[in-house]
């Protein structure tokens, strides 16, 4: 019987190729928004070129609530500033070296023209948009929105341990292969979950004049590169 493949991450907002690489990877993709925020991540950032060398931080600002102890779910977004403007003006760098400037500035706007509470459900839609930009068929869902009934964790690795089981049997989870030293994979073994460790491939590409900067945004592939040089490199991985 052909197993499920499922991937569980934080919700990321415009991440780089590796999470989009994931998504596609996998059957099934939640998004983890329970387990405590952490300022400084992916979570409301992500970084593009900056003017003429290095890069710079694209960011979403947030209401400052319960400091530590805030859960991603309930990190609001902070409307009062434009921060929507400001994103669209910070791309404007790729004006004179991108081809795709135009297609991938419409393609901003239009991600960014509807009105949003809170980080989940921005980066959800950024997240959708960005399967339907690239034909990817894909469910994407929100754990606390699922009404799933787990064991609690008794350890940070078991979130994901726990929503599988709880989901059903026949399951395959997919990690980021940044997480082999984090997961205990013998917990997965017992409970019959088969579990792989994903490592895409990143190759350089051009971008302008300028010296590659690697680990951009999916923005960034997405103004030097066409939609199926895109799938190319989302394709360039191996498990482990």
């Amino acid at each position: 019987m052909l197993r499920e493949k499922i991937g569980i991450m934080q919700p990321y907002f415009f991440p780089y190729l590796g999470y989009i690489s994931l998504i596609k990877h996998t059957d099934r993709f939640i998004l983890l928004d329970t387990v405590q925020f952490k300022r400084k991540g992916w979570i409301e950032r992500n970084r593009i070129l900056k003017q003429k060398e290095g890069w710079l931080y694209i960011q979403v600002p947030l209401i400052k609530n319960n400091g530590r102890s805030t859960l991603i779910k309930d990190c609001v977004l902070d409307n009062s500033k434009p921060w929507k403007n400001k994103i669209l003006a910070q791309l404007s760098i790729y004006k004179k070296i991108a081809p795709n400037y135009s297609s991938t500035m419409e393609f901003l706007e239009d991600t960014l023209s509807g009105d949003f509470d809170n980080i989940t459900m921005l980066n959800k839609h950024v997240l959708q948009q960005i399967c339907a930009y690239l034909d990817i068929q894909r469910d994407i869902s929100i754990f606390s929105e699922m009404e799933l009934k787990i064991e609690k964790p008794q350890d940070s690795d078991e979130w994901a341990l726990n929503i599988c089981k709880s989901i059903g049997p026949n399951l395959t989870y997919i990690n980021p292969s940044g997480g082999k030293s984090f997961f205990n994979r013998s917990k997965y073994d017992v409970a019959d979950i088969d579990m792989y460790f994903h490592q895409i491939k990143l190759r350089g590409y051009k971008q302008g004049y300028r010296e590659f900067e690697p680990g951009l945004s999916i923005l960034d592939a997405m103004m030097f590169n066409s939609k199926e040089e895109v799938h190319t490199m989302l394709d360039q991985f191996e498990l482990s």
